[in-house]
């Protein structure tokens, strides 16, 4: 097993300066397990070109424009699995990986009640550049990824990891950790049913729902292909030191391996 760390940069261009982040960062490359781990808001980057998007440094660090913990957690997974990682190289505020490119939320001017200014009145080629730069980048890694793996065999299990708030518009959530899922069972059900049994209070499709614009990268990547999937979400506050990183890690990989050890696992299934 590699703990290689490969960046890729992007093409360039106006937006993204040669000593800057790489857009996407790829974890175990040499890995053969047909299983893809991919992390769509591992990082809150943000190209100097961009200035902060109006924002503070401050509001970097908040939950708007990455989802705290889960790049680490998904790190310390990938080899503790003995797979392949895929993490986003750039804030979710700059676009979100996670949305189609014609979604208003993929360049959103407000998240959670904060004015993002420098996502105001872009021009349609303002928007090209961050697709051009940033989008299509991760998204060709993974499609890249998976066809290497499918063409090696088994067909690949795609797993997407994301971190949730503890609290939402004054609510509190309840859960610990979650899976959202569509179409496909195989993966969501022996998962919650794994989660359950150790006594883990754990969301099915919520506190989001991997059935709408939620999870566009699995829907994308995975269901569009029959590929077995499963978009897990943790809580951020049981993830956000390194000794709950490393907990989390242990656990999601404990309940994972023998999962993904089931051969009905690594076949394609026709969309329902």
């Amino acid at each position: 097993m590699s703990d290689v760390v490969l960046p890729l940069k992007a093409p360039g261009g106006p937006l993204l300066a040669p000593d800057e982040p790489a857009t996407v960062e790829i974890v175990n490359p040499e890995a053969s397990a047909p299983v893809l781990l991919v992390c769509d808001h591992a990082s809150n980057f943000i190209p100097r070109a961009l200035a902060n998007l109006g924002l503070d440094e401050t509001h970097l660090w908040w939950h708007i424009a990455y989802d705290i913990g889960v790049a680490e957690v998904t790190r310390l997974l990938s080899r503790r699995l003995g797979v392949t990682a895929i993490l986003c190289g750039f804030s979710r505020l700059v676009i979100d990986p996670n949305r189609g490119p014609e979604m208003p939320s993929s360049i959103p001017e407000t998240v959670d009640g904060v004015a993002i200014p420098g996502n105001r009145e872009l021009s349609a080629a303002d928007r090209q550049d961050r697709i051009a730069t940033f989008f299509k980048p991760y998204h060709q890694a993974i499609e890249g990824r998976l066809r290497m793996q499918a063409a090696r065999g088994p067909v690949p299990a795609v797993i997407s990891l994301h971190s949730f708030t503890p609290v939402m518009d004054g609510l509190e959530r309840p859960w610990q950790v979650a899976a959202l899922w569509d179409r496909d069972p195989r993966l969501p059900l022996p998962f919650l049913a794994a989660l359950r049994s150790l006594g883990y209070t754990v969301g099915d499709n919520e506190p989001y729902s991997g059935r709408d614009f939620h999870g566009y990268t699995m829907q994308r990547h995975a269901d569009a292909q029959g590929l077995a999937n499963l978009l897990i979400e943790i809580r951020q506050d049981l993830i956000d030191t390194a000794d709950g990183i490393g907990e989390w890690a242990e656990i999601l990989g404990g309940a994972l391996r023998d999962i993904l050890a089931d051969p009905n696992i690594h076949e394609t299934k026709a969309p329902a």
